[in-house]
């Protein structure tokens, strides 16, 4: 009987896919060192929750292996919708799991959002017959629409990607009114199972547990050229200082947070928000710690001040190169003299300092690589994430080098090692294998410099649990040191 009952409209599962086979979970690196929350399926699950929906999360990355998960939940609650967040890396893997829904429950509808599908859009469709909807832009109110009148009336909504009844793949259009952020509820983080201590930021990334990320804002007005502009085009969005408040409040309050990280590209872009957030937390302090994203022409003196005297415990910031014609070769607006002297304001301020940079652009070659370490081992910069440079679909870049037929480098486009851990772009002049090596020999020179060996004796008591992670995981961060392979093999 049950086989006859009529899929639940109102129901829907949202899903975020490993990217990867679940044996090798165990052995991810990227897993042991970071797990953080699907900030954007858990805001729309409260989103659609707030409009008298019934949502369920499923997160792979928190939980490999979920496919019995997934199965059980359409056998017995018969979801109408099934929606998938994906990266470039982990489409395949949504792809996997939208055929296996299919299987399961006929009938229900998969939907499909992220960066990713809102690059490529009708190629989606096109390409892969167990996804039937696409979601371009940002989802909450698309996904409403869908749920309400989706399956009857799919022309009417836009940012959405369907098939007509010629089976021919049609784009609505992007969005144009999108909503006000201070209007969406907190994320429903309640939803993920094991929230929030089976969640946990980069190991000395923070002082106290447990923690967790949120966002603030969402896009970015600049234009570099490796960044995606699909989701969000160069829209520049944030919430409210009261918002930011009353967002970490709810954290603390119902979960215990003690630690945050502000997962914007430009927490500091609105100057008088970041004073009137940080203003409340020195009238009102709520006994938190945070670390944000910060860029170099955005702060001055006064404003390191006041976040170091609300709480800010690490800053984060784009160096990508320390090759000035290569920085201006990607659109990259900063002036590497002015970065490093923020740097050092950052520092003297007593903040923590993060370097995020990318090797292996175009143009990329031993000189300049050897100019970066030059640059970034001149200037106080206690931690440092170093990505292999990947151009997504989406992004400026992706489209120059594919233009340039081999002209600006070897690629090979394999979604699911587009992960910014494998050099499947090669630069003009280069080989991936020594690509390879600059790469481990980059770390490894940072790591063994005695002021940064310093650093990190005096997270004994500075971030006690992060010590306790790492030697638990010693093992793992010792191969992929000497291999560089997000899973343990050399």
């Amino acid at each position: 009987m049950s086989a006859l009952q009529p899929l639940d409209r109102r129901k829907i599962l949202l899903v975020h896919p490993l990217g990867y086979s679940a044996g090798s979970a165990g052995n991810d690196i990227s897993r042991k060192a970071n797990v953080m929350p699907p900030l954007g399926l858990a805001s729309i699950s409260a989103w659609l929750d707030s409009k008298g929906f019934s949502t369920t999360i499923a997160d792979y990355f928190a939980r490999p292996g979920s496919d019995k998960t997934v199965q059980d939940y359409l056998r017995t609650e018969r979801p109408a919708f099934i929606g998938f967040s994906c990266t470039t890396s982990s489409f395949l893997d949504g792809a996997r799991i939208a055929a296996m829904a299919k299987a399961e429950l006929p009938g229900v509808t998969t939907i499909f959002g992220g960066a990713h599908v809102s690059a490529l859009r009708e190629r989606v469709l096109a390409d892969f017959p167990a996804v039937d909807m696409v979601v371009v832009g940002e989802g909450e109110e698309t996904m409403r629409e869908i749920m309400e009148r989706g399956l009857d009336d799919p022309a009417s909504i836009p940012g959405l990607v369907w098939r007509d009844t010629s089976g021919a793949p049609t784009f609505n259009g992007r969005r144009e009114h999108l909503l006000d952020l201070d209007a969406l509820p907190f994320p429903a983080y309640e939803k993920l199972d094991g929230f929030p201590h089976d969640y946990t930021l980069p190991i000395f990334n923070y002082p106290r547990a447990p923690n967790t990320s949120c966002s603030s804002s969402r896009g970015c007005p600049y234009a570099c050229s490796y960044c995606d502009r699909s989701v969000f085009g160069r829209s520049y969005r944030f919430n409210s200082a009261q918002y930011l408040y009353e967002h970490l409040r709810h954290l603390r309050d119902r979960f215990g947070i003690r630690h945050v990280n502000f997962y914007d590209d430009q927490f500091t872009f609105h100057k008088k928000r970041v004073e009137e957030f940080t203003d409340m937390l020195v009238a009102k302090p709520l006994g938190m710690t945070f670390n944000c994203a910060v860029r170099a022409n955005h702060i001055d003196e006064d404003l390191i001040r006041r976040l170091k005297a609300a709480g800010c415990w690490m800053t984060s910031l784009g160096i990508e190169t320390g090759d000035q014609a290569l920085l201006e070769r990607q659109n990259r607006k900063i002036d590497l003299g002015d970065l490093g002297e923020k740097i050092k304001l950052v520092k003297r301020h007593g903040i923590r300092v993060k370097g995020l940079l990318m090797m292996g652009l175009p143009g990329e070659t031993e000189e300049t690589i050897a100019k970066t370490k030059r640059y970034v081992f001149s200037l106080p910069v206690d931690d440092l994430n170093m990505t292999k440079f990947t151009p997504f679909p989406g992004s400026p870049i992706y489209d120059e080098i594919k233009a340039a037929n081999g002209q600006l480098g070897e690629f090979d486009e394999d979604w699911q090692r587009m992960d910014c851990m494998h050099f499947l772009f090669v630069a003009k002049g280069m080989t991936r294998e020594r690509l390879d090596e600059l790469h481990r020999d980059f770390y490894k020179s940072h790591f063994t410099r005695p002021k940064v060996l310093w650093d990190y004796v005096t997270m004994l008591w500075r971030s006690p649990q992060s010590w306790m992670r790492f030697l638990a995981n010693l093992r793992s961060f010792w191969s992929f040191a000497h291999s560089s392979n997000r899973y343990g093999k050399a």
